[in-house]
């Protein structure tokens, strides 16, 4: 049975809809009405506090913490300075991708791993024989996202650090909110300007009633997971066990995605001189990957036409589609579009597919299926290149 999470005492009463999920054991709200619309605005046009507290999360120390961090990941941490973030995706021996997070340098060898998937156990089996410390701070660690336009001067007016209003894009920081001691990485899954906030559990409310009472100026409101999905498809982020499948948990080959498959080239170093899955990347480097993770953007005004044929006004949900349709090109099926939503402010209907490689290339026509009246239908779309949305103020100085 799912539990709280450490601000649970705080979300409860705010939470009118009492509209929640599960989330990794935890209650986590889907959203705070009984329409996320108002939490969707904040993210794009305010301040959002998003409880994120389910994560899994890792301190991996010792001598040989670098090594361990550097032989599981496909970045090459070498690269990675003290106080930078980065994210990153992990392979099996196969190339594939185990999970996705992100791995913060607090120190020369201590690290702060988040994942979706519990990893103790991959970790654990390949740190055998090396002076490392993994530690499971799921529990004692909370975590909040705040994200928005109005995210960065509200942190400047609260936090205790001389150095927040001057904090980098992926990059982390120490300071203090309400005297309680927190890290405070500029990071989130919405594509806007924002915060991630990492604190101990025991102290994590005076952080939320801090944030919350001296954020009415800047127009903070919590948010919860419907307006978080939207946000984060109209980035190009993906999310597993919807837009691809861990490794570890895939029924059959189909479901095992590869880092290129993934649109996620940049963030493989094939020069390091090792980590799981190399070689079987470098071979597939070679070839070239055989489908891939895209955008697309759906033909609005064809949609329009299928819902006026059988004498109804064009109707979507607000709430974004997890639910994978077929994609065609003259008839054949060539992929799935696995997330799917209206975008609000691109007033576009969007999602992310994954496409055979000859059909990849962004402005490429294909189609996708709808249904209206339970019939099924396939209306134009175009292959497009992510983030859908990606504004200056995300990594520019907030002002």
């Amino acid at each position: 049975m799912p539990i709280g999470t450490p601000f649970h005492q705080r979300t409860f009463p705010l939470c009118e809809s009492l509209n929640y999920r599960e989330w990794s054991g935890y209650y986590t709200v889907s959203a705070y009405e009984t329409h996320h619309e108002h939490e969707y605005n904040a993210i794009r046009n305010a301040a959002a506090l998003i409880d994120i507290s389910p994560l899994f999360k890792y301190r991996v120390t010792g001598q040989d913490a670098t090594r361990l961090v550097d032989r599981i990941i496909t970045r090459d941490v070498s690269k990675v300075a003290v106080g930078q973030v980065v994210y990153t995706p992990w392979c099996d021996e196969q190339g594939k991708v185990i999970d996705d997070g992100t791995v913060s340098r607090l120190e020369e060898n201590v690290y702060r791993w988040t994942a979706a998937d519990p990893s103790l156990r991959w970790f654990t089996q390949n740190g055998a024989g090396l002076d490392v410390q993994i530690e499971d701070i799921s529990e004692s660690v909370a975590a909040l996202a705040l994200q928005g336009p109005t995210s960065g001067r509200l942190l400047k007016a609260v936090v205790e650090a001389t150095d927040i209003g001057s904090l980098k894009y992926f990059r982390v920081t120490r300071g203090r909110i309400g005297g309680v001691p927190v890290e405070i990485s500029r990071t989130g899954y919405t594509g806007d300007l924002g915060y991630e906030i990492w604190v101990d559990t025991d102290q994590a409310l005076r952080v939320w009633d801090v944030l919350i009472e001296r954020g009415r100026p800047f127009d903070i409101k919590p948010a919860g997971m419907l307006a978080l999905d939207v946000a984060r498809i109209e980035a190009g982020l993906l999310l597993i066990e919807v837009d691809f499948i861990s490794s570890k948990k895939a029924l059959v080959a189909e479901q095992k995605y590869s880092p290129f498959e993934m649109g996620l080239d940049r963030l493989v170093n094939l020069d390091k001189d090792r980590f799981i899955g190399r070689q079987a990347l470098i071979k597939e480097a070679r070839q070239g990957a055989a489908r891939r993770i895209v955008g697309i953007e759906i033909d609005w005004t064809e949609v329009e036409r299928r819902f006026e044929t059988v004498g109804l006004p064009p109707s979507v949900s607000p709430i974004a589609s997890r639910v994978a349709v077929p994609v065609y090109s003259h008839g054949n099926q060539i992929g799935k579009a696995t997330s799917t939503t209206w975008s609000p402010l691109l007033k576009k209907m969007i999602a992310l597919a994954t496409l055979k490689r000859d059909f990849v290339k962004p402005g490429t026509q294909i189609e996708i299926e709808i249904t209206v009246e339970a019939v099924r239908h396939r209306v134009s779309a175009r292959v497009t290149q992510t983030p859908f949305y990606s504004p200056k103020h995300k990594t520019a100085t907030p002002v």
